[in-house]
């Protein structure tokens, strides 16, 4: 299977979509301050969008490779991490100081977005 990690990573992402999702809404219901569980629920949206857009991806690219798929997911995956995982943390801690990083998680998921778009207007069907 061509790109075999690149979907075990998205797999593995989309399940921790739903345990994250689940967690948030049974074990931390009425747990969190609302700032924190919206501070969850947002990392938890936006790694599953980011999960599906990279199934997107792999699935164009098991028929129509092409130079640039491969940024788009890493930055994609690296942005899931960092946005999704400091707000994760920040959420569970309480360290706001996690806060910090979200953005630079969020500038690495727009910078896949502008990536698609890059290798989409290079392909010429």
């Amino acid at each position: 299977m061509q790109d075999r990690s690149w979907w075990g990573m998205a797999a593995l992402s989309g399940a921790l979509v739903v345990m994250a999702g689940a967690f948030g809404a049974h074990a931390l219901e009425g747990q969190l301050a609302p700032r924190l569980a919206a501070a969850f629920e947002t990392g938890v949206r936006y790694q599953a969008w980011h999960t599906l857009a990279m199934l997107g991806v792999l699935a164009w690219r098991a028929s129509h490779p092409r130079r640039g798929q491969g940024v788009v997911l890493g930055l994609w995956t690296a942005g899931i991490v960092l946005f999704s995982g400091s707000l994760y943390g920040m959420a569970l801690t309480g360290v706001r100081g996690l806060g910090m990083i979200t953005p630079i998680g969020g500038l690495l998921m727009i910078g896949g977005w502008l990536a698609l778009a890059v290798c989409a207007l290079r392909d010429r069907a």
